[in-house]
């Protein structure tokens, strides 16, 4: 795989594992995954035009182990779970987005994996606990020597996400991921599937991961600060341990903000998060939308999303 490949890949990998708040969908390249209970379907633009679907069924560990439904719990299963498909979604699009035989190995996408790992953790977990230790005599209490490395954290990911958005297939992505959110917005409206119908709806929506992200942050801050100011490696070393913890809390945040997402206190507390995926979604054309209606037409198809339809294929 050519080194700008490898980098692109990266690239999506870090954002999918710090923006996958629960199961459901996400922007690919040239294309756009959409999962349900037992199926996930990936459809990608090729460079002839073509729009090719590929369907893929999901042998949910969930469902194997019910201990893994329950609350605080069920959060942490369920990132691993969309972090699987999603990986294997990317590698798919990877594949079919080029007119060159692309092939990617297993090795190749475990490589991929465990960089975007190593350098999500440096990132978000061990330069800002390393930078609040340097400057922690300065910070009067514990509570804010929590909330200067949240505003940190946050401004390194906006940092990175400023960064990788200058990359012209990233971009590309973030179109796809506005494609996403707008036939999410239709389906939930049950209005019809088309481009142009489609079209109006927002590009934000409540369900995203992006959201996720800040949730997460200010529970980081609150759940940090109850492990008080250790050396730098058990600091380090902590918020590692405490992390699935996180996850479950806003897991169940999020969950419980979707059934209300019409609740003006709802949409009040959420809209810093919404504000944020303006930086991760951009306004699709016609041709990127019609892309996510062949993703979404499809996975209806296969699936019945009479009753929770929007646990299945929100993003």
């Amino acid at each position: 795989m050519r080194p700008k490949k490898i980098v692109k890949k990266i690239s999506l990998t870090i954002f999918q594992l710090f923006s996958r708040a629960q199961v459901g969908g996400q922007a690919v390249l040239e294309g756009v995954m959409l999962r349900g209970k037992q199926n996930w379907v990936v459809a990608v633009r090729q460079p002839n035009q073509e729009i090719i679907i590929k369907e893929r069924k999901i042998n949910s560990f969930i469902n194997k182990f019910p201990i893994l439904k329950f609350p605080l719990i069920r959060g942490s299963a369920a990132v691993i779970e969309m972090l699987v498909v999603g990986m294997k979604a990317i590698s798919l699009s990877a594949e079919l987005s080029t007119e060159e035989d692309v092939k990617i190995s297993g090795k190749e996408m475990a490589v991929s994996i465990v960089l975007a790992m190593f350098f999500g953790v440096f990132l978000f977990i061990i330069l800002p606990s390393w930078l609040t230790f340097l400057l922690d005599k300065y910070l009067s209490s514990t509570f804010m020597v929590s909330f200067f490395e949240g505003v940190l954290r946050l401004t390194i990911f906006l940092i990175y996400i400023f960064a990788i958005s200058r990359i012209k297939d990233i971009r590309r992505v973030f179109e796809y991921h506005g494609a996403e959110h707008k036939v999410i917005h239709a389906y939930e409206s049950k209005d019809e599937l088309t481009p142009q119908a489609v079209s109006k709806y927002s590009t934000l929506h409540v369900g995203c991961g992006t959201a996720f992200i800040l949730i997460a942050l200010v529970v980081l801050i609150f759940v940090y600060a109850f492990l008080g100011r250790p050396p730098l490696i058990w600091r380090i070393v902590s918020r590692l341990l405490v992390a699935p913890l996180v996850i479950g809390i806003s897991y169940e945040i999020i969950k419980i903000a979707r059934k209300h997402k019409d609740s003006p206190l709802v949409c009040t507390l959420l809209a810093p998060g919404l504000w944020l995926q303006k930086m991760t979604t951009k306004e699709p054309s016609y041709d990127q939308l019609e892309v996510a209606i062949f993703s979404l037409k499809r996975l209806l198809s296969l699936e019945d999303f009479e009753e929770e339809s929007e646990t299945c294929i929100l993003q």
